[in-house]
């Protein structure tokens, strides 16, 4: 493997948190738990939710988003194409047919409510927003665009943990938002996700469904020793288990601190950019908003070749990526009449991800600083004639 000396991410436990990791296992408890049950309260208590069920991945909270909201065959669901790929998997998965819908603009990457409404006026029925970076995006209007529709908004906030709209906590403007745990995101610990929701219904609901549809958790068995269950409809097996929700536990006791880490570096690279016309970072955050700066991304101006940029800043140990390869455009969802995204397109063909992680040293982001405006010569000079 390449050893990077700026790599893309570097999720690193501290020793707090692999002490809490290894007290979860030593207890025990390596199923849901006492651990798990005081993670969610303490998700709902940071975020404002009025639920909180932990599960094994956000795409494990997405899906039962998606099955509280009753969505299946012979729905539709707006999407966005840039974005992950289990942000749409979820709706296939249902029988449901995935809506792609264009993006603001290119350094707006995010839903643009006016084809959101587009596409509910042609009969979709539920909207997928997602928290690119961290970003709001144009949460708000989709909130208000759903409630003229009557459309369900679920928000995928895999990037957002520590993302504050307004006074809210993002993932909690819609039905349902779905956080992520998984290695890269601010409150990585390897895997796992949190389903938030006010509607306690829908979160009881999804308590059963992540464990087979069982209807006493495995500590109520515990603590009742003449204990049985139902099953009350069919589940799945989405559990959490108590070491991961103890390290959870223990980052989000430095999410802020780690938070405000990324936002000094985003604020680096949109100083280094400013000015120079040939990268414009994507849209900051809104004045007052905290945010989570997930991911930092920007876009190379038309002509420049962007491999040619990301070549020259791997060859001084700079590693970048792509956010995302537009999903309208892959193989699994090319079927059916062609999809006309021609902003989603033009931002996947000239944006790139910088490096960006709360432990990121000076000398790091110095060089990071230092390879931009040479890898952008070198594109520059490579461009054709």
């Amino acid at each position: 493997m390449t050893e990077w000396i700026v790599p893309l991410a570097a999720p690193r436990l501290r020793d707090r948190e692999l002490q809490a990791l290894l007290d979860g296992y030593r207890s025990g408890w390596w199923t849901m738990g006492p651990r798990t049950e005081r993670l969610e309260a303490e998700m709902r208590d940071y975020t404002g939710a009025a639920e909180a069920v932990a599960v094994s991945s956000c795409t494990a909270a997405l899906h039962l988003a998606c099955l509280g909201a009753g969505i299946g065959p012979g729905d539709s669901v707006v999407v966005p194409s840039m974005t992950f790929a289990a942000t749409v998997n979820v709706v296939a998965s249902t029988g449901a047919r995935p809506v792609f819908a264009e993006i603001v603009s290119v350094t707006e990457p995010w839903l643009d409510p006016v084809a959101v409404e587009a596409e509910l006026n042609r009969g979709a029925t539920a909207v997928i927003s997602v928290a690119y970076g961290g970003h709001p995006g144009e949460v708000a209007e989709l909130v208000r665009v759903c409630k003229r529709h009557g459309a369900t908004l679920i928000e995928d906030v895999a990037h957002a943990a520590g993302s504050w709209h307004r006074g809210r906590h993002l993932g909690t403007l819609g039905r349902f938002g779905a956080l992520s745990f998984s290695a890269s995101k601010n409150l990585g610990i390897g895997e796992g996700g949190m389903l938030l929701s006010d509607d306690p219904v829908l979160a009881g609901a999804a308590r059963r469904s992540r464990w087979q549809g069982i209807t006493a958790s495995t500590a109520d068995r515990h603590d009742q020793p003449l204990s049985s269950y139902d099953v009350a409809a069919p589940g799945l097996n989405y559990r959490f288990d108590d070491p991961r929700a103890a390290a959870v536990s223990a980052r989000l006791g430095r999410l802020d601190r780690d938070n405000e880490d990324r936002a000094r570096i985003a604020g680096a690279y949109r100083d280094a950019l400013a000015g120079d016309g040939r990268m414009e970072p994507t849209a900051a955050p809104p004045p007052g908003d905290r945010n989570s700066h997930c991911m930092f991304t920007a876009v190379v101006a038309d002509g420049i070749d962007r491999d040619h940029v990301r070549v020259a800043l791997a060859e001084r140990g700079v590693q970048t990526s792509l956010h995302f390869p537009p999903l309208h455009l892959s193989t699994a969802y090319q079927a059916g009449p062609p999809r006309l995204l021609p902003m989603s397109e033009e931002y996947a063909r000239r944006s790139i991800t910088l490096p960006l992680f709360p432990e990121m040293e000076e000398s790091q982001l110095a060089l990071v600083l230092d390879s931009l405006p040479g890898a952008m010569d070198l594109a520059e000079r490579r461009r054709p004639a």
